[in-house]
């Protein structure tokens, strides 16, 4: 790993210990999903499928997808997290496979294939090679298996995070080589009290390269889908609905903040 990389897992050993707290545990112990509606039925019927689940933090979405009948595979390269998704898989007697290591060096640790490829909320800014990323993807995939992915929108990262009303348009939309370094006093997005102590290191990457890599990887879009929603709060006027979405009131069929895409193995 490069010092961006090797900086961001600090920060993500660092916030394991915070989102054990903030992500609702206690609910999925007692057998809630984190997987939401639109996520089961884009992705379909899992059951028997394995499932390969890259960038999983401590496994809260992987072990969901357990519960609905995936044979599940997660990896990570922060060592708190994959320690305390085997605490978990064990203490919820859900089965469940985890690896440690980045995504990067995966085929070092894992030689299979998988049905399904699966990656989701908040990962696409950490990687520092989305060709590499795509490739990936495609050497894990078996023949006509499937690849999904639900992610904030690119556009959201162009506007302001800290100003409120009108948005105001401050970071640049397209993909710079070098990272941001991101330092301050803004709190986690899963926990407004806490301000993280590490830095973190991350990349902006357009909606056409990640579309175009994935082509380029041999993999065949089946549909992509925007929404005007999103599932954190990333800005500050942002409401959060009935279902969990959050959202900005004056922006409401506007612009888009999250999407979703599947794309096939040829």
């Amino acid at each position: 790993m490069n010092k961006f990389e090797e900086t961001n897992k600090e920060l993500w050993n660092e916030l394991t210990d915070v989102h054990i707290k903030s992500y609702g545990i206690d609910k999925f112990k007692n057998g809630k999903s984190t997987i939401d509606k639109i996520q089961l039925k884009e992705v379909g019927d899992v059951r028997g499928k394995s499932l390969l689940h890259l960038q999983c933090h401590f496994g809260l979405d992987t072990l969901s997808w357990a519960r609905e009948g995936a044979i599940v595979t997660g990896v990570d390269f922060s060592e708190k997290s994959i320690a305390y998704a085997d605490q978990l898989k064990e203490e919820t007697n859900i089965k469940a496979r985890f690896i440690c290591c980045n995504i990067y060096d995966l085929k070092s640790y894992l030689d299979e294939k998988f049905d399904i490829v699966y990656t989701s909320q908040g990962i696409i800014c950490w990687l520092k090679d989305l060709e590499k990323w795509a490739k990936i993807i495609s050497d894990f995939l078996n023949p006509n298996g499937v690849f999904y992915i639900m992610e904030h929108h690119p556009i959201k990262d162009i506007f302001n995070d800290e100003k409120r009303g009108e948005l105001e348009i401050i970071y640049p939309y397209f993909h710079s080589k070098e990272p941001t370094k991101w330092d301050d006093d803004s709190p986690d997005y899963s926990d407004e009290t806490y301000i993280a102590k590490n830095p973190s290191y991350q990349w902006q990457w357009s909606l056409s390269d990640i579309i175009n890599y994935l082509i380029k990887a041999g993999l065949q879009i089946e549909f992509i889908h925007e929404f005007d929603k999103l599932f954190y709060k990333a800005l500050p006027d942002m409401k959060k609905d009935k279902y969990g979405w959050w959202y900005l009131p004056n922006y409401r069929n506007k612009i888009p903040l999250m999407f979703t895409l599947r794309a096939k193995k040829e």
